[in-house]
């Protein structure tokens, strides 16, 4: 059954444009100072056909679990998702809604100063103001109650999310949240699930921080499971409002 996602009204951005593109599978909302619809589904068609068609001569990039050598003339959206995955241990799919947000956002750029992408709970920004994203982890007391503050000189970021008790994304722990930023959305995407993986009951969440310190290129962490929630890196939470 569809639920409506309603975290997608939880980014602080009055004086942007929202609109969506959906294409198969992948669902965007995305906002920015126009509507590039046009620009969006031309840039989301594309990189999904890359992705179908070395899915369809490779299908087990699609289903395998532990990260998967890629040629080096595979498609660069293709060398994206595997290098991140291989970072962290998991399977290449766990970068991809990450890794089209960020592809997207990218190309829309040139139009647009502000930009910003949601894919399934993952976010590329790029921003000229101070913006705000609220959290969601489910039942948690944190849910609509804080936020983090992004400022622009730490722009384009990826903000990404991953949840064993919210959604439909695969993980094999328990956490309500773990919300990875790090410059690179694809290396947040797979980040998220592999520190997910780790975090089955609250007294989990030091040693998957302390794993998260480990991975290069991430700027911070936040770790959720009921009503504990452990932080390590740059990371500013405000009150949501």
């Amino acid at each position: 059954m569809y639920k409506p996602r309603t975290y997608r009204d939880w980014v602080s951005d009055k004086n942007l444009v929202s609109f969506s593109v959906v294409v198969k599978e992948t669902d965007l909302h995305i906002r920015a100072r126009l509507d590039l619809t046009t620009e969006a589904l031309a840039a989301t068609k594309r990189y999904r056909a890359d992705l179908e068609s070395y899915i369809k001569s490779h299908p087990i990039f699609l289903t395998t679990l532990k990260p998967f050598e890629v040629e080096q003339d595979a498609p660069p959206i293709v060398k994206e998702m595997a290098d991140a995955t291989r970072e962290v241990g998991v399977g290449p799919m766990a970068a991809v809604a990450g890794a089209i947000a960020e592809r997207v956002g990218k190309e829309l750029l040139p139009y647009s100063e502000d930009v910003i992408v949601e894919n399934g709970g993952d976010i590329f920004l790029k921003t000229s103001k101070e913006r705000f994203i609220g959290v969601y982890a489910g039942e948690s007391k944190f849910t609509k109650k804080i936020a983090f503050s992004i400022l622009p000189e730490e722009t384009p970021l990826g903000v990404c999310t991953s949840s064993g008790t919210v959604g439909h994304s695969l993980s094999f722990g328990y956490a309500d949240a773990v919300i990875v930023f790090s410059p690179s959305t694809s290396l947040a995407d797979a980040a998220a699930t592999a520190i997910g993986n780790r975090v089955r009951i609250a007294e989990d969440i030091p040693e998957a921080l302390e794993f998260a310190q480990g991975i290069k290129g991430l700027r911070g962490v936040a770790i959720i499971k009921g009503d504990n929630m452990g932080i390590w890196g740059q990371i500013r939470l405000a009150a949501a409002d």
